[in-house]
């Protein structure tokens, strides 16, 4: 049979999106390729069906390759095929498949180290998503800078036959919790998505979906589609802390719950009344006291806590109901 040279070649990608909590603010582990290319990306790796059996242990290998770090809990993500997504020179024939991955750790010195040896560094992931932390109230870019540019983006539509002015009104409302709709914090995909239709993120103009403007893009461009990988993590985790204890993989094995808290803050991006979270832990049965104290915060000795596991076999969705839907 005759070689189609203009045949398609796919190949499977693993990217992980690997988050840890320090400082009270939340991490996206990011590597860099090179001078020629500055942009942030997500930890890479090609899937070889002849050295791994299963898309995780061939990620975990990439990764601890790459980065140094050994991984602790991991969840697959989503598939990511669209064509144009991961183009590279050279890469004519070629598409790319990725498999995302979240995946959580904790940080130390030790592993900084190994870290910035690898190539590697922690980034807040709220610079890549800066209208998504609500910690201290509503951000003031979606006002100053976001919604009047979705504005325009509107009225242009409405001279679009595909996508009308009320479809583009509806979806704005939905995503930024405008007039009557409240603001959900797990449509973290769905606003960067709306962003990236309307030409307000860099990858839009590269991609070639956008024309550069005046205006500067919104938030840190990573590169191919990892701030859509990024978002897609951000979202699944502020769902997941919601019946499961992931939290606690982020964790030391010991904490205060002002920690805790800040923690649960950082993931989800909205700020939380002391007193309601504490009876909101004490509810969920999600941890129980070491018995020792702390001088670490500078004021008085705090309790420690630790993570009661018990939960896992008392309850079938033990998680930290913080908001949402």
């Amino acid at each position: 049979m005759p070689v189609d040279d203009g045949a398609i070649t796919v190949e499977i990608g693993l990217n992980a999106a690997i988050v840890a909590v320090t400082s009270r603010s939340p991490r996206i582990l990011a590597v860099s390729e090179g001078l020629e290319d500055s942009r942030d990306g997500l930890p890479f790796g090609p899937f070889d069906p002849a050295r791994h059996r299963t898309f995780e242990t061939s990620l975990r290998a990439s990764v601890e390759q790459q980065t140094a770090l050994d991984l602790g809990y991991i969840e697959q993500l989503y598939t990511f095929g669209d064509r144009g997504r991961h183009r590279s020179p050279g890469e004519a024939g070629k598409h790319m498949v990725s498999v995302g991955y979240l995946a959580l750790t904790r940080t130390d010195a030790e592993n900084n180290a190994r870290l910035a040896d690898a190539g590697a560094h922690w980034r807040d992931w709220y610079s890549y998503l800066p209208w998504e932390d609500w910690r201290q109230g509503r951000p003031a870019i979606i006002d100053q800078v976001i919604l009047p540019a979705l504005r325009l983006w509107e009225k242009a539509g409405h001279q679009d036959e595909r996508m009308g002015l009320p479809q583009r009104r509806t979806r704005m409302r939905l995503a930024f919790g405008l007039d009557d709709f409240p603001w959900d914090e797990e449509r973290v995909l769905e606003r960067y998505e709306l962003l990236y239709e309307a030409g307000l993120v860099g990858e839009a103009v590269i991609d070639g979906r956008a024309v550069a403007t005046a205006m500067p893009p919104i938030g840190l461009t990573m590169r191919h589609d990892h701030r859509r990988i990024v978002a897609t993590a951000v979202a699944r985790l502020r769902g997941k802390i919601k019946y499961r204890p992931v939290i606690f993989e982020l964790m030391p094995p010991e904490f205060t719950l002002t920690d805790l808290q800040a923690t649960v803050e950082a993931i989800s991006g909205r700020h939380l009344h002391k007193q309601n979270f504490r009876r909101l832990v004490e509810g969920a049965e999600l941890v129980e006291p070491t018995g020792m104290l702390t001088a670490a915060t500078g004021g008085r000795p705090a309790a420690l806590f630790r993570f009661r596991r018990q939960i896992l076999d008392e309850r079938p969705a033990p998680g930290l109901k913080v908001g949402g839907r």
